[in-house]
């Protein structure tokens, strides 16, 4: 079997989900009582750039472990039937990890194409988050 490339698996999974733009994510949001957008980008990422306000983060790592109603990680607070949008930086893991939750069973997921830096270009609002406090202390 011939190893494929990353673009190659990333085209493959946009090619059986929803792709969305910044405006056709910005209507559903504001549309859709139940959509929510997932942002799938590490921790680092966020303190770095900032996030989408009123995103959920979920690392692309354990994204699977936490939709899972079987597995002890659950406990993203996201509902079967919700219109689940996910997004990352550019378009390419949140296209994969939709494709991944298709293949679990969700069936009403969509991305961010161009991702939070499409949507950071497109002017729209960013917040900032910052560091977490990891020493457990106040």
């Amino acid at each position: 079997m011939a190893r494929k490339s990353t673009r190659e698996m990333i085209d493959a999974a946009k090619a059986r989900i929803d792709n969305l733009s910044v405006e056709q994510v910005k209507a559903e949001l504001a549309a859709n009582l139940k959509a929510v957008l997932v942002d799938v980008r590490e921790q680092e990422e966020l303190v770095r750039g900032g996030k989408i306000p009123g995103s959920v983060h979920v690392p692309r790592g354990r994204l699977e472990f936490s939709l899972d109603s079987t597995m002890k990680e659950r406990g993203t607070p996201l509902e079967d039937d919700q219109r689940i949008i996910l997004h990352c930086a550019g378009g390419g893991r949140s296209a994969m990890a939709a494709a991944a939750l298709k293949e679990m069973g969700f069936t009403n997921i969509a991305h961010l194409e161009m991702g939070f830096n499409g949507w950071k270009e497109a002017g729209e609002a960013i917040d900032q988050v910052e560091e977490p406090d990891w020493s457990g202390g106040s």
